[in-house]
């Protein structure tokens, strides 16, 4: 299947975000398509431009002996690719972008965060903008095609395999090399047999709160090991890590994050699925279904202010995002016909929710109660909150 997926709005922020500010960083894990998002923006662009990809070794090599002298000097658009690779690269560029004389902005491309680079934020500061680039969504590749992007998930190249087999071989070697050398790239010393191992393990936990205590006695580690392995997979977009909302309300309230494999074809392959009459019948269909709604969601609606909130007796809430002031919540439910639940009700109340959507994977929307919607997936995109009072 080959289908060309339009990404016009991403270019459109970069080329925004090159307007406000000398650096641009985008940011999403190895073959999310960052590269070809920047090869459009330079084939585009008006004015000169180069290309430094730090994965080349002699682009490497230049670039330790003489930064400046092949930063400062360029005109136009200056794009560097896997930019983690070099961290001094951005002590070099803070002098470069206060240079009045400055005549390039600089995009730089990375698939690990930079919260894993010490000292990055604090030396941009005030000078750097982020974009992030996740997988396709489903407003990019239809939603006629919603259970093929459940199922293999959004990486362009999964998308795109041939078959089944195809797809798998391709995850086969995305994680194999994963492993091998982009974990060690980033100067890790944890062995990628010890890596592999708990990215297995943490597929089984996908969409469950966090308890390192746990993860460490399935692995015979200690609760510091298995967080640094989490942490890790964290800062190279592997996986999400979704903080509790907690406040004074007279209960007693989950206070660890919840943990999801962000990309669904990866906890599939992981999972040990292939073909997709093997998903309905998994243990962790349901889990699958959450995380790659809730994915979808925050690829729509960003990821900023993003909580799940949940009781120790049991009430929870999937998703609370809170945008324009206001309180929005999110359950997401693999079933044919959502429909509402006491818990809901609760949760509404309790957190003073200005409304609550019910995603599901079907294709009608419809109220439920007062406040309350049943919606298909394919509609979050849709969602304002500006004028969700009357969904």
């Amino acid at each position: 299947m080959q289908q060309l997926i339009d990404r016009s709005d991403l270019l459109a922020k970069v080329s925004n975000g090159l307007r406000e500010a000398p650096v641009v960083a985008l940011l999403g894990a190895r073959q999310v398509g960052k590269t070809t998002l920047a090869q459009r923006l330079v084939a585009s662009w008006q004015g000169p431009s180069r290309v430094l990809d730090l994965e080349v070794p002699a682009v490497r090599q230049a670039l330790t002996q003489t930064p400046e002298a092949i930063l400062r000097g360029n005109t136009g658009l200056v794009v560097i690719d896997e930019v983690q690779r070099m961290p001094t690269l951005f002590e070099v560029l803070r002098p470069i972008c206060d240079d009045r004389e400055r005549k390039a902005v600089f995009l730089l491309l990375g698939s690990a965060s930079l919260d894993l680079v010490k000292g990055v934020s604090e030396t941009l500061a005030g000078r750097i903008l982020f974009v992030d680039v996740p997988g396709f969504s489903l407003a990019e590749v239809g939603k006629e095609h919603q259970r093929r992007l459940w199922m293999r998930g959004g990486f362009p190249r999964a998308w795109l395999a041939s078959s089944p087999s195809a797809w798998t071989r391709w995850m086969q070697s995305f994680t194999q090399t994963f492993l091998e050398r982009d974990i060690p790239g980033l100067g890790s010393r944890v062995s990628s047999a010890a890596i592999g191992r708990f990215w297995r393990m943490l597929a089984h936990f996908h969409g469950q709160v966090w308890n390192a205590a746990e993860l460490g006695r399935s692995m015979d580690a200690g609760p510091a090991a298995v967080n640094h392995y989490r942490d890790l997979l964290s800062g190279t977009f592997m996986v999400r890590v979704l903080p509790p909302w907690f406040e004074n309300l007279g209960k007693r309230l989950v206070k660890s994050p919840k943990i999801y494999l962000r990309d669904s074809g990866v906890l599939h392959y992981l999972l040990g699925l292939e073909d997709p009459a093997e998903l309905p019948v998994h243990p962790r269909y349901g889990a699958s279904w959450e995380g790659f709604a809730l994915q979808q969601t925050l690829i729509a609606h960003g990821a900023r202010e993003a909580y799940f909130y949940a009781t120790q007796r049991g009430a929870e809430l999937d998703l609370l995002l809170l945008r324009r002031g206001g309180r929005w919540g999110f359950e997401f439910k693999c079933t044919d016909a959502p429909k509402t639940t006491k818990a809901m009700h609760t949760t509404k109340a309790d957190l003073g929710l200005r409304h609550l959507w019910v995603v599901y994977p079907g294709a009608v929307r419809y109220p439920l109660t007062e406040g309350i919607t049943a919606l298909p997936l394919a509609d979050v995109s849709s969602i304002s909150f500006a004028s969700a009072r009357k969904a």
